[in-house]
């Protein structure tokens, strides 16, 4: 079942964070899809303060586009998400990445197929292992057909070339933009603000 089906709740800027927010580093590396969407997708929630695209969960070093596009690396198509834990919870970072893709997909998200499309969660210590199951087990429950989310450890994270960073904002009207990532972008908000207007 597509995430643009559910609606469930988000509590964002809240004064509570869990334990494991607490404990765990202020960035998390997550994949599902296009790197471009979720760069897009994550920078309109509270709390996240940086966004980079780049690669992780394969076995080249310092790949390139062009070798990940062509499947023979391992890598997925990721983002490196910086956020405040005192404004949004690392629960609240990964409760939203069930929103932004369909983890359910088998093979990749929409049209875009392979593995570096797969959907992802890497962590980088035990507390963030905790939390990624936790959450996807939460998750688990309201959906129908199983999540093929991975949750590995982060070896390495990428970063991307410099044309992909922050590609949305920069070329808002380019085809791929406009017909994928701006619906998505666009339903994204309406739940923000409906979440927004319904927290205590």
């Amino acid at each position: 079942m597509s995430w643009t089906r559910r609606l469930l709740p988000l509590l964002f800027l809240t004064a509570m964070t869990t334990a494991a927010s607490t404990a765990s580093a202020d960035s998390v590396v997550l994949g599902g899809g296009c790197f471009w969407c979720l760069d897009a997708s994550y920078k309109l929630l509270p709390g996240v303060t940086h966004v980079t695209c780049g690669y992780a969960g394969g076995h080249v070093a310092n790949p390139t586009y062009e070798q990940v596009c062509s499947h023979t690396t391992g890598h997925a198509e990721v983002v490196k998400i910086d956020f405040d834990p005192k404004v949004v919870s690392l629960d609240e970072v990964l409760n939203y990445f069930w929103h932004v893709h369909d983890p359910t997909q088998v093979g990749g998200q929409g049209d875009d197929l392979g593995d570096s499309y797969r959907s992802i969660i890497l962590y980088a210590n035990p507390e963030q292992k905790a939390a990624a199951e936790k959450s996807k087990a939460a998750e688990q429950k309201g959906l129908d057909a199983p999540i093929t989310t991975e949750i590995v450890p982060l070896v390495k994270f990428w970063p991307a070339e410099d044309y992909h960073q922050d590609y949305f904002a920069k070329h808002p009207e380019q085809g791929y933009c406009s017909v994928v990532i701006r619906p998505k972008v666009d339903k994204l908000k309406r739940l923000l603000e409906a979440n927004k207007a319904t927290s205590p």
